[in-house]
């Protein structure tokens, strides 16, 4: 059939129901919103050669449209079923994530799209993570836990329907893939009515804050969208002008001339009302508004000096001081393109400038010369995934977890990709086939 909907336009439909969904519940997630909009426009401005390049590389409307969110979930069951949803919108499982080492007792992965036409048009990617009961201390408890989740059903029943239909038709009408956008969004919707007792919810949340949110509620709600920026600095000194806590630390590299891999944080959980399944009520906290900044992928050797350079690091107290202590630290991380690129720190796309299309590269032209001369122009590919040290800072800053940083798991991919029941994709070789690609197109081999 030709007349079904594409599933990047059905991913487009989707994160924007998602984001009015998630203004009209945290309003000051549309405040966030709003903020990042200006200092992003005040960026642009305030520095031409970047809008420019931005524009150059199709990134001005993506910025706009970046968002990216997450889900928190319990059984096997359903990341299978959120597997198959995500890839009605053309959204696969990259990268594995274990998080239990920094005693959040989750691992995850993220269902991003993964072709450049794709990321181009809408790169909304959901960072999901599945409950590790292992990591419950109490048996008594943990057998409680997987009792509650196996009695619920995170989608409604229309929208394994139109799962279902998908998968004998091979894709959705228009009018499907409305309906299907509406049945979707309620397994991501708040729920202020728990699913269980509040003595019930008190043991969990005693255990872990964490294993509460994702065991005591009717669906795996939202936990955070978040807006892509410029300028995560000045959002983060601007925020309580705006009436938001900002978390104390900016996770992820320090501030540089050219942005790697991610810098991400957030306004503090909100503290909302719930009823439980006793009639008592109580507050609950999980749900909070995050902001990125992204830069350029790194390489194996890239990131493994990252890595290294930011365990050297260590933590701070005060955002200031840390990033201070950072930007020293990472001055072993070179910080122009020429160094990063010729070093192999970082993936790049190439493309043909005017220049190179009317002389094209001849057999045996250095990819070097061409670029000296200005036939052959590389650009920077934007880091799409996610960093496990900065996720696990995240949840523990809006958890208010100081405390429980001990349940540390051993790490184990195998177990998550038997319950997402499909291999995640491996994020290196994406970036390495998108560079590869670049080059072919260019009409050069790869090394």
């Amino acid at each position: 059939m030709d007349n079904f909907l594409s599933a990047d336009l059905i991913r487009t439909r989707f994160s924007q129901a998602m984001s009015v969904m998630y203004q009209q519940e945290v309003p000051q997630y549309g405040t966030l919103m709003q903020l990042v909009a200006t200092v992003n426009d005040r960026a642009l401005e305030a520095d031409i050669a970047l809008k420019d390049r931005l524009a150059a590389a199709d990134e001005i409307d993506r910025l706009n449209l970046e968002r990216h969110g997450a889900i928190r979930v319990g059984t096997a069951e359903e990341l299978a079923t959120l597997r198959q949803l995500f890839a009605v919108m053309g959204m696969h499982p990259v990268g594995y994530y274990d998080l239990s080492q920094a005693g959040v007792p989750v691992h995850s992965t993220a269902f991003r799209p993964v072709s450049d036409a794709a990321l181009r048009r809408n790169p909304f990617r959901v960072f999901t993570s599945l409950l590790r009961p292992e990591l419950i201390d109490d048996q008594a408890l943990r057998e409680k836990a997987a009792e509650i989740l196996a009695a619920r059903d995170i989608f409604t029943p229309r929208c394994r329907e139109l799962l279902e239909l998908h998968q004998q038709q091979g894709g959705l009408t228009d009018e499907q893939a409305t309906e299907f956008v509406i049945e979707a969004l309620e397994t991501f919707r708040w729920h202020a009515h728990s699913s269980v007792d509040s003595q019930t919810y008190q043991a969990l949340n005693h255990q872990h804050r964490l294993i509460a949110d994702v065991v005591c509620f009717p669906g795996c709600h939202i936990n955070h969208l978040t807006p892509r920026t410029l300028d995560i600095d000045r959002v983060q000194q601007l925020m309580p002008s705006r009436g938001i806590d900002p978390k104390t630390l900016i996770e992820g590299p320090p501030r540089r001339q050219v942005p790697i891999l991610l810098r991400q944080t957030s306004f503090k959980a909100l503290e909302e009302p719930i009823i439980f399944k006793d009639g008592h009520q109580g507050t609950h906290t999980a749900r909070f508004g995050e902001i990125e900044q992204r830069g350029v992928a790194l390489t194996p050797a890239g990131r493994a000096l990252y890595d290294r350079l930011l365990s050297e690091a260590g933590s701070g107290q005060d955002n200031q001081q840390h990033q201070q202590h950072l930007a020293a630290i990472f001055r072993d991380f070179p910080d122009d393109e020429t160094t990063l690129r010729q070093q192999g720190l970082a993936w790049f796309h190439y493309r043909l400038s005017e220049k190179g299309i009317a002389t094209p590269p001849a057999q045996g032209e250095s990819l070097e010369t061409l670029i000296k001369e200005g036939r052959v122009l590389a650009d920077p590919i934007t880091y799409e995934d996610f960093l496990p040290v900065s996720a696990a800072g995240i949840f523990q800053s809006n958890l208010g977890d100081r405390a429980q940083v001990r349940s540390a798991g051993q790490s184990s991919r195998q177990a998550f990709e038997a319950a997402l029941g499909a291999a995640v994709l491996d994020e290196m070789a994406l970036y390495e086939e998108r560079q590869q690609r670049s080059l072919v197109q260019c009409g050069l081999r790869p090394d």
